[in-house]
């Protein structure tokens, strides 16, 4: 069955140069040209993967992102953020927003197209994941849900694919290049600064079941997962 991806861009030559990429491998494109078109589309069918413009008229693409991993119908739907701000704030900024990739404009369709079926896979590696429970932290992975103290929470797909990665491999010290090859994926360039802020996105989502602690800095080595805090 193909893939549904929405193109949330007010551009309609960029909508249709992405739609024919799309269709070019095998993807089942929808458009959207602003946030309300955007929630439309959403409450018709939740996609597979969202392509979003980071400027868009009204509401931004920073805040359409945050807006939907808030949201149970679309916190663990996959985000691409298309963006003409290539600056590193910019970019760590739309991965504090729930973003899962980037992709900096102009851009070919074979880099889209290679970017959208990694973070596709990743999605589809975590939803096989096991089950596995550690201290107050459980996850099903069934259900592809989080609970901390038998309380859910919601957590957006790369914290879950850290935490799960962290859950399934205690009481060990992993660089950050380290888990960018396990969590990431070692075929894609992502900077070692992202996994600074998925770690503190992590952190706050546990925060407040008091179990934040459990990731852990070692200064100068990484990070750890421990229970003994």
């Amino acid at each position: 069955m193909q893939k549904r991806i929405l193109i949330v861009d007010d551009e309609p030559a960029i909508r249709e140069m992405v739609a024919f990429a799309l269709r070019k491998g095998d993807y089942e494109p929808v458009h959207a040209g602003d946030a309300q078109q955007a929630q439309s589309a959403i409450a018709d069918k939740v996609p597979d993967l969202i392509l979003l413009d980071w400027m868009l008229p009204g509401t931004s693409g920073l805040e359409l992102a945050r807006r939907w991993r808030r949201e149970d119908l679309t916190r663990e739907v996959p985000i691409i953020m298309l963006t003409a701000r290539g600056e590193e704030d910019d970019r760590v900024g739309g991965l504090e927003a729930g973003v899962d990739d980037y992709v900096v404009k102009p851009f070919s369709a074979r880099e889209l197209l290679a970017r959208i079926r990694t973070v596709l896979r990743r999605s589809r590696e975590d939803a096989e994941d096991g089950s596995v429970a550690v201290g107050g932290l459980r996850i099903d992975g069934a259900a592809h849900r989080v609970f901390a103290n038998e309380e859910p929470i919601n957590i957006g797909p790369t914290e879950f694919r850290l935490l799960h990665f962290f859950m399934t491999h205690p009481e060990r010290v992993y660089s950050r290049s380290q888990l960018l090859d396990h969590v990431w994926g070692g075929s894609v360039y992502v900077e070692e600064r992202t996994v600074d802020v998925h770690i503190r996105r992590l952190r706050k989502t546990l925060e407040p079941s008091g179990l934040d602690a459990m990731i852990q800095t070692v200064r100068g080595a990484g990070y750890r997962f421990s229970t003994a805090v």
